[in-house]
């Protein structure tokens, strides 16, 4: 029996100063995702003083309970400490104190126990639950007591939950040790009265993989703990259990869990963690122990015996620990297994492995969770008819880029082992590994887990995290909703990310540190920084690259000048969650941009292009600075070889053994001075292109100006000039280049002549050249009809801008705020509902467009890269203009090798349809639901094939409302 339980004060960071208060704005320290707060910092009636006046109420634990809530308890002690600085006392003796707080869970605690026989504390609701706490207030407990505050759970988990959630609500993040997020101090702590609970978890079992760990995370903990031993373990266990999760796939890049290090295993069992083993790891024995131990090869038909020996000391070494066990067999080293491998082979491996489980553990095989992935050529064998027993989970996979590949059909019998989710944040393989950074929007996180669990795999859900860090958010995201899908809808995403912010700064910033979260991951999403390159993005069409590299660099401002302001504290939490990511990809996408506008500059003999090259040289180097920077300057070094990943030089799927600068071009450049001229939207330049040199067409309803670049072939500066037609504007109208100046050409509505179809801008060089530039206009005051108006050829739409959605009473259309690669996604909703014949008033969306021309008309679909997940293959839409007949269309991003790669490297699947217009004017573009699950992000029309190209397609053409606008 303890008598005092105490714990180091351990290191962490405590906001002290009374200004950071009001800073942060800190009044109810209700920080838990989205919970309604149930603590403050002011007495209020029938409130408890869980620390007030210096003093904290003692925590009592009964000695029999788990020492993982023993344990958790004295997490408690230390977090209240953190909080307020007052030290509760915590003990497993008899009970002392006018309030108390007490802890116990439900069969395992005299203390609980006894409340409940005495009809003293209610666990209707709670008793017999997986995973579920109550925290509640009670009067006159005990004798000699007046108040106690009891956390009672109905299993291990569940006491360790409300121990957790409590320390959520007064300010302690789940990511203090793991991202330095501050710990919040406060005088005094109130526990409002009521009876506090999140219920029974969605998902039964909740997790992470650490997995691709080298270079980063295994360089990290090989230095600072010695390895992947329990020191560093622990620290992700109770990271596990303070977000809330219960499941974990450990480290299996050369490293072997349960072989690694003997208090690995027990301290997961005592903490409460399930363990298990990744996908291709049977029987709770990691690929490496097979490195070690195994003889021969890894051929059930060939060494099946010795196969069947090391998998039975993978069980023997499991004992009672809570696990969850791999069956089946994938190729050595993740690999697929040999092609013509026979299922009747298969099934008798499964049929094996669950004989040696039933054998050492002595009870039945269906009495040990196990489950079986079918993952990449697995679920080929299930498609053609393997089968393992029922109380198996099915563990469905995603294509490793987020982007599930099959669901349980509806309505079928329902499995006892149920069905669950591998979903990826950080993949190794093909089209290219991305392990850098976070590039997951949670908006395409839930649109896929939103599926998963409408259409029933809720026995486990575990994601592929790679190092961990720099995955923090993701993953808060990731098991929040596991946890409650329906506390989350597609409406509360965007409040999601706000909440975080909160949780982690406080309310003051935490409206802009959403902002920045929500684009630097929409900005990551559209490419994995891994996939990027200099051709990524158009320089010539739509300014594209342009404006990629402008958004980012407005974004690392926004960044940087939050991070200036936000109190001392709180810098090494926001640089890694916050700032780091969005100044590392803002830096790589300008030195890519830098480096196409060197090869560009180089074709065209540019003064500029060598000093383009130089800074593609230096936006590389302060790469490597920002790196540094992260791993030994950040909290003092303690995240060291976290950002150790290579990033820059790809050349096939495999990442590089060390970054590689692009390739720069260098040029000899005369002395003498020549002058070119480029303008917008054309890769040619003059005097070297016999065409005529044009800007696109101006109009009155899409006043934006456009540009034209003057720049220097020579080491000697030029002088230029410029002259227009008076109703022209050119902006700066003459000047001296040393090397480029760009133009802002723009149109005085006011003084162009009826009638007037072009103008021209001349500029004229020292050199004697001369160079002319056509600049059509249409001045057509009115518009020609309603909707998107035609611009040069194309119309670009949004998806959420529809003039009209068609509905029934059952289905709906529901848009996902910031999902995708621009604006939004839109989808039929639910996404159960049952297959429609497009046609009539059935579901659709209408968008008006007005076109200028006839003939034919291509209609890009921009959708998400949705896998066909149905068992019929029935994944469609259906497309229309005006009253033709709809054209139906399969979606399906894995149709072939080349559509996925393209489809996931573009995070986009474009698909074209051919329609043909016979009278200019104003058309209904119809997007018809024929099923659910397809999530349409854009459409373009691309009239005559004159649609330039781009990587994310032009942006949104002007919008007219009503006939006179």
């Amino acid at each position: 029996m303890i008598q005092l339980l105490t714990k180091p004060f351990i290191n962490r960071i405590v906001c002290k100063a009374a200004s950071a208060f009001a800073m942060i704005g800190i009044c109810t320290t209700a920080f838990a995702m989205g919970e309604q707060p149930y603590v403050s910092d002011k007495a209020s009636t029938g409130a408890f003083a869980l620390s007030a006046a210096g003093k904290s109420a003692p925590i009592f634990v009964s000695p029999a309970d788990y020492k993982g809530v023993i344990r958790a308890a004295k997490d408690l002690q230390t977090d209240i400490t953190s909080v307020t600085q007052a030290e509760p006392l915590l003990s497993t003796n008899t009970i002392t104190g006018k309030q108390v707080v007490l802890i116990g869970t439900i069969g395992n605690s005299t203390l609980i126990d006894r409340l409940i026989q005495q009809k003293k504390l209610n666990v209707a609701g709670i008793k017999g639950k997986w995973e579920t706490f109550v925290l509640q207030t009670i009067s006159h407990p005990m004798p000699g007591v007046d108040k106690a505050l009891v956390i009672a759970g109905s299993d291990k988990r569940g006491t360790i939950y409300g121990i957790y959630d409590l320390s959520a609500q007064i300010g302690v993040s789940p990511w203090y040790w793991w991202a330095d997020v501050p710990v919040k101090q406060q005088k005094s702590l109130y526990v409002l009265p009521g009876r506090h609970s999140q219920g029974e978890p969605a998902v039964k079992y909740r997790g992470i993989f650490i997995n691709d760990e080298a270079p980063a995370f295994s360089g990290w903990t090989n230095e600072k703990f010695g390895g992947f031993n329990h020191k560093v373990y622990t620290k992700v266990f109770e990271l596990i259990l303070r977000l809330k999760g219960n499941y974990l796939w450990p480290a299996m890049w050369g490293n072997a869990f349960n072989d690694d290090d003997s208090l690995n295993r027990p301290l997961a069992d005592e903490y409460g963690i399930v363990m298990g083993t990744s996908h291709h790891e049977p029987m709770d024995r990691a690929q490496t122990e097979w490195k070690r131990y195994g003889k021969g090869e890894w051929d059930y038909n060939k060494n099946g015996e010795v196969l069947r020996n090391f998998w039975r000391k993978g069980i023997q070494n499991m004992g009672t620990a809570e696990t969850i066990v791999t069956v089946g067999m994938r190729g050595d080293g993740d690999m697929a297994m040999e092609e013509g491998t026979n299922i009747a082979l298969l099934e008798k491996i499964v049929a094996d492995q669950r004989k040696i489980i039933a054998d050492v553990t002595g009870n039945p095989a269906d009495q040990t969770p196990q489950l079986w992935a079918l993952y990449k050529e697995v679920q080929e064998y299930y498609d053609k008819g393997m089968r393992v027993p029922d109380d198996i989970t099915l563990l469905l996979c995603d294509d490793n880029w987020g982007n599930i590949r099959k669901l349980p059909a509806l309505g079928e019998k329902p499995r006892k082992g149920g069905y669950g989710i591998y979903y990826h944040f950080d993949y190794v393989g093909d089209p290219r590994n991305y392990k850098w950074l976070n590039t997951n929007p949670i908006s395409k996180v839930w649109e896929q887990m939103h599926l998963a669990y409408e259409y029933n795999a809720r026995q486990v859900w575990i994601v592929n995290v790679g190092d961990l860090k720099p995955m923090e958010y993701p993953i808060s995201f990731f098991l929040d909703y596991a946890w409650n899908p329906n506390k989350w809808p597609a409406s509360r995403v965007q409040e999601y990310t706000r909440l975080w912010a909160k949780q982690q700064f406080g309310a003051t910033y935490a409206i802009q540190i959403a902002d920045i979260l929500s684009k630097y991951t929409k900005y990551n999403g559209r490419r994995k920084p891994e996939m990027l390159d200099q051709n990524t993005y158009s320089l010539a069409n739509f300014r594209e690259f342009e404006t990629i590299v402008n958004d980012y660099n407005k974004l690392e401002e926004q960044a940087q000048a939050l991070y200036k302001d936000i109190p001392k504290q709180y810098k090494d939490a926001y640089y890694q969650l916050v700032l780091h990511p969005v100044q590392a990809c803002s830096n790589l996408n300008a030195m890519y941009y830098a480096a196409a506008k060197n090869h560009l500059y180089a074709s065209q003999g540019r003064a500029a292009t060598n000093d383009m090259a130089q800074q593609v040289r230096d936006l590389y180097v302060r790469d490597a600075e920002i790196s540094r920077y992260y791993n030994t300057q950040l909290a003092g070094g303690k995240w060291n070889h976290m950002m150790d990943q290579t990033h820059i030089g790809y050349t096939y799927w495999q990442q590089p053994d060390s970054n590689k600068m692009p390739e720069v071009k260098t040029i000899n450049i005369p002395q003498k001075a020549a002058m070119g001229v480029a303008v917008q939207g054309l890769n040619e330049w003059w005097p070297n292109s016999s065409a005529q040199a044009a800007l696109q067409q101006f109009n009155l309803l899409q006043q934006q100006p456009q540009y034209i670049e003057v720049f220097n072939r020579g080491k000697l500066p030029i002088k230029y000039s410029v002259s227009t037609a008076p109703w022209i504007t050119a902006t700066p109208q003459s000047g001296t280049i040393d090397q480029e100046n760009r133009l802002s050409v723009s149109i005085n509505w006011q003084k162009v002549p009826v009638g007037t179809q072009s103008g021209t801008v001349t500029i004229k060089g020292s050199d004697g050249s001369s160079i002319s530039v056509n600049v059509p206009v249409s001045t057509i005051k009115n518009a020609p009809g309603i909707g998107f108006l035609q611009n040069n050829g194309y119309v670009s739409i949004e998806a959420e801008h529809y003039n009209k959605a068609v509905t029934t009473p059952q289905i709906k259309w529901l848009t996902i705020p910031d999902y995708g690669r621009t604006l939004s996604g839109v989808t039929p909703y639910p996404v159960t509902a049952p297959l429609q014949k497009p046609g009539g008033n059935s579901p659709h969306l209408e968008y008006m467009v007005t076109l200028a021309d006839t003939g034919k008309v291509y209609i890009h679909a921009y959708l998400s890269p949705t896998i066909d997940f149905t068992h019929n293959k029935s994944l469609q839409y259906a497309i229309s203009v005006d009253d033709e007949q709809p054209q139906i269309c399969n979606v399906n991003a894995a149709a072939n090798q080349q559509v996925w790669s393209k489809a996931v490297a573009e995070n986009i699947n474009i698909l074209v349809s051919e329609h043909h217009i016979a009278k200019a004017g104003m058309h209904t573009v119809k997007f018809w639901m024929v099923s659910p699950g397809v999530v349409l992000q854009k459409l373009v029309l691309n009239i005559n094939h004159r649609l330039p190209a781009s990587y994310l397609g032009p942006p949104e053409n002007y919008r007219v409302t009503t006939i006179n606008q």
